[in-house]
């Protein structure tokens, strides 16, 4: 018997599979691309070339204006007719630039009328300051002539403030002491009650001459005698009632010399105590007082 499903259950034949077919005109897409690049290069620049001669005049105008330069554009020469874009020009563009604009000159104007401004009222301060020193020393002056210690101090304006040079020998310290003479004391009692009712620092500061203290002896240098004088000064100032925290003391040993060693007065006048009546002005206004006590020490005998 034969069986009916002989011929269902044979299976076909595969067919060979073949390999894709490569394409070999790739490249054309990437050079139609390039060459539209390029034209599209060409394009712009031809563009670039051309130029509105309107839009350029409005151009160079206003960068005239805003840097304030003339600008100028040229032809190219006759020899070389393509060395310029602006060809299509009927001739050279040149732009006049007015004078500084009135903006400026109000600028600078205001500008000098302030620092005019700010000058005047640095001196005026310098002045009132000058004039509230002054007082304090025709103050200090006063008391110290009502005490009997007439021509006892000495005085100027300087950058600091009011200086009251108080010589020591014999006014206040023997040689190479430290110790209040009792002239001394009648001196500082004098002028306390007017330092104390002024609002300003007061430094006390200590000098000596220039001669060196004896070796082995109470003092290593210069230096301490100075500091020393200065802090007794402070002391006796504030006992005598003026503030502690407006007070301070240094020592200068022979540094600042009230007179050259060369004068005959070297000794006695460079040993010395300077109180200074701190000025409270501006740095700008100090500066001036100096010159406006000139005319005052030009007096001074």
């Amino acid at each position: 018997m034969s069986s009916g499903g002989g011929h269902g259950g044979r299976r076909g034949k595969k067919h060979p599979e073949h390999e894709e077919h490569e394409n070999h005109e790739r490249w054309l897409v990437s050079y139609a691309d390039m060459m539209t690049l390029l034209l599209v290069l060409f394009v712009v620049l031809f563009a670039m070339s051309q130029v509105d001669k309107a839009k350029f005049a409005a151009l160079a105008s206003g960068l005239s204006e805003a840097f304030g330069a003339p600008v100028s554009a040229v032809q190219g020469s006759a020899s070389n007719p393509d060395a310029s874009v602006l060809d299509a020009l009927d001739a050279a563009v040149d732009v006049q630039i007015p004078p500084a604009p009135a903006e400026q000159e109000s600028v600078d104007a205001a500008a000098a009328q302030a620092a005019a401004e700010e000058a005047g009222r640095v001196a005026a301060e310098a002045q009132a300051e000058y004039d509230d020193l002054a007082a304090a020393r025709d103050a200090i002056d006063a008391a110290l002539a009502a005490a009997g210690h007439a021509g006892k101090a000495r005085y100027e304006i300087d950058e600091r403030g009011l200086v009251v040079h108080i010589v020591s020998d014999p006014v206040l310290f023997a040689p190479e002491e430290a110790d209040l003479q009792p002239q001394g004391r009648d001196v500082l009692d004098a002028v306390a009650p007017t330092l104390a009712a002024l609002p300003n620092q007061i430094g006390v500061e200590g000098h000596a001459n220039h001669l060196p203290v004896t070796p082995g002896g109470q003092w290593p240098s210069n230096w301490e005698l100075s500091a020393y004088r200065a802090t007794t000064v402070v002391r006796y100032l504030a006992a005598g009632g003026v503030p502690q925290d407006r007070l301070s003391g240094t020592g200068y040993s022979d540094t600042r010399p009230l007179v050259p060693e060369s004068d005959p007065s070297a000794i006695t006048v460079n040993r010395r105590v300077d109180i200074v009546v701190v000025s409270d002005a501006s740095a700008e206004a100090r500066q001036l007082l100096p010159g406006l006590d000139a005319p005052a020490q030009e007096g001074t005998p």
